[in-house]
């Protein structure tokens, strides 16, 4: 029996990855109600607050979404307001995506939200910066091979 061990649940390092991704989102899903953003349209708006202007190819990789995920979160964010799709002068098959002033002051009333957030997760701050640091271990790791895949 030992050799299907590695089909337990308990032995599988994806599980509980997966059970507190889902769990962390239904934790943000209350204050973003509050501003009316699900949790993809709230990562994009992030991206945007960051950057002001980005394609949506680049969008895709920062987030690891593909534009078929995108297109109709992009589309709500510009019915609301909060950024505009341009194709580029430069190349046509590029959409850009730019901040609006109403995107831009949006960022004030999500300021907010990670502080709230972590409230609802109980991890100390040692164990968060470790956690955070594996995670992202593993998801550059994927973005490098994600890359040369396109060389």
């Amino acid at each position: 029996m030992e050799n299907y061990d590695c089909l337990k649940l308990e032995n599988q390092l994806c599980f509980p990855l997966y059970v507190c991704a889902k769990e962390v989102v239904r934790q943000y899903k209350p204050f973003l109600d509050e501003i009316d953003l699900t949790y993809t349209q709230y990562i994009a708006m992030m991206v945007m607050w960051e950057q002001k202007e980005i394609t949506v190819k680049g969008l895709g990789e920062y987030l690891f979404l593909d534009s078929g995920t995108l297109t109709p979160v992009l589309k709500h964010l510009e019915k609301k307001g909060y950024v505009e799709r341009t194709r580029s002068k430069e190349d046509e098959r590029n959409l850009i995506i730019s901040l609006t002033s109403e995107g831009e002051a949006l960022k004030e009333k999500a300021l907010s939200v990670p502080g709230k957030v972590s409230q609802c997760v109980s991890l100390n701050a040692d164990d968060a910066k470790e956690l955070y640091r594996i995670l992202n271990s593993i998801m550059n790791k994927w973005r490098k091979s994600e890359s040369k895949g396109e060389e």
